[in-house]
């Protein structure tokens, strides 16, 4: 049986985009349309493809692109608040489903897709990419092979820039992101769960919006999405985690940095620049590795290489029919940490969490 698989987009904006360049990348995977109500987003992936090399069929209406192409796959990448809806007539259309993050921007609709693919016939993979940096790929995988120990303390570090413009702004409004500890963090709340290898059971959060887009309106409307905030996390097992978010340090040196801490040392990577280190409590052999992302997979796209890495495993799922590393499950539980942190900093109050169901 052929590898080649055929694929289709819905929603072509920034990130539609970037799943474009790296479908160029991955042998087998073919892109055949995009989908996409806004006029300007159809014409740079119609430019795009152009570039690429891509034959693609442009649709402004999603059930159309459906019915005419018939793709193999579907990737949604249109804006949060739109997820809940878009992704149920592709999973009445039997389509495999790559469905970026935040997976919803409820807890409530979280809750009923991943109830719903559980069933699912087909791949139902959500792109929560940020294990697929290969620097953050070694550094799980040294934590996992035991070099710190048991983990006790896990620290995540963004200082990066503020949310960059969208089509129509929808981006500034709580309303269509869940809020930027949903929109943004979700990545690291799953990353939390993944590198503890354990459940949370409480979440404190204090943040606020104290610098960016104050001085915007929209409609009247001046948004409301929060730009700094420290989250802590209990986890059943005893570890902790801290989230510590500033969008308002684009000239920080480094954008991410990751501290795992355990009886017998301290395990770290920083991004950009790809390093991970080593720091035992003896100091006997400590050091510091850079792990390089090849420059093809750097290039297509902001996310470090993992769009790409994200994409090549999930073509191998859809060609060997194994189940997706990063499932519906895992959507759901990083919907409702941020959620929880999100209710935190409204109440002043911890958050309980239980994901029994």
């Amino acid at each position: 049986m052929s590898d080649t698989r055929t694929y289709a987009i819905i929603g072509c904006g920034m990130m539609g985009r970037e799943h474009m360049r790296n479908l160029a990348l991955i042998d087998g995977a073919e892109l055949v349309a995009v989908a996409d109500p806004d006029a300007g987003s159809r014409a740079g992936a119609e430019q795009q493809a152009a570039q690429l090399g891509q034959t693609i069929h442009c649709f402004d209406d999603n059930q159309a692109m459906l019915d005419l192409v018939k793709p193999d796959a579907v990737i949604i990448a249109s804006p949060n608040f739109t997820h809940f809806e878009i992704v149920q007539p592709v999973m009445q259309a039997g389509c495999a489903i790559l469905l970026e993050k935040p997976m919803c921007t409820t807890v409530e609709d979280a809750h009923r897709l991943a109830q719903a693919a559980r069933s699912y016939p087909n791949l139902f993979w959500v792109g929560l990419e940020y294990r697929y940096m290969p620097p953050v790929t070694n550094f799980i995988e040294r934590v996992h092979a035991g070099e710190a120990g048991d983990i006790k303390m896990l620290a995540i570090r963004e200082h990066r820039f503020p949310f960059l413009p969208k089509v129509g702004d929808w981006n500034r409004f709580n309303r269509n992101t869940g809020g930027t500890l949903v929109e943004k963090c979700c990545h690291f709340f799953d990353l939390m769960r993944h590198i503890l290898q354990d459940e949370p059971v409480r979440v404190f959060a204090s943040g606020a919006q104290d610098v960016n887009h104050l001085d915007e309106i929209y409609d009247g409307e001046t948004p409301d999405i929060i730009d700094n905030a420290f989250v802590m996390v209990d986890f059943a097992g005893g570890a902790r985690a801290v989230l510590d978010l500033c969008m308002f340090a684009e000239g920080s040196e480094e954008q991410e940095e990751i501290s795992a801490v355990g009886p017998i040392g301290k395990m770290e990577v920083k991004l950009p620049g790809g390093f991970v280190t080593w720091s035992p409590r003896n100091k006997s052999d400590g050091n510091s590795v850079h792990v390089p992302t090849p420059p093809d997979a750097l290039a297509a796209g902001t996310h470090h290489g993992a769009t790409f890495f994200q994409q090549r495993d999930f073509h191998s799922a859809l060609v060997n029919g194994t189940p997706p590393l990063i499932d519906a499950r895992d959507g759901y539980r990083s919907v409702a940490i941020g959620a929880a942190a999100q209710q935190s900093i409204e109440t002043g109050q911890p958050v309980a969490i239980d994901f029994a169901n």
